[in-house]
């Protein structure tokens, strides 16, 4: 079984709003990047990753938690990170019960938390002769 075959089964065992919370986000999530990459990590956390983890999305008992790895680096415009605000790296989404989802907003800063992976992924790419190291001739 595939991990989004495994990320279904996880949803149909959260047979209340956290289940449909998290069907939301994951659309959402696709719909963002069609390359995102479903995998499963952590006993069973569903995470969503392209030239990096984007983020990852945790069922509690009266919330659903959405944590963008690298959510202190791309803009948060429509200030949807409302936990983790304080630490250097990651950020989070809790998001309880009667919550409404800003599906154009979320879109967006999964579309720069991609971007942000992809440019990372760029520059640590880069051979030695574009970062001014330009390698010497053999002498003769």
């Amino acid at each position: 079984m595939n991990a989004s075959e495994q990320i279904d089964e996880l949803i149909a065992k959260l047979s209340d709003w956290r289940g449909l919370t998290i069907i939301n986000i994951r659309k959402i999530i696709k719909d963002a990047d069609p390359d995102i990459i479903e995998e499963l990590k952590w006993m069973g956390t569903p995470v969503w990753s392209h030239d990096g983890i984007v983020c990852l999305a945790k069922a509690f008992r009266d919330k659903v938690k959405l944590t963008f790895i690298q959510g202190a680096s791309p803009a948060d415009p429509d200030k949807l990170f409302n936990n983790e605000l304080k630490g250097k790296q990651w950020r989070a989404i809790d998001i309880y019960k009667d919550d409404r989802i800003n599906g154009i907003s979320l879109k967006t800063l999964v579309q720069a938390a991609v971007d942000y992976n992809h440019a990372k992924v760029k520059t640590t790419n880069k051979s030695s002769a574009t970062r001014g190291n330009t390698p010497k001739k053999p002498a003769k």
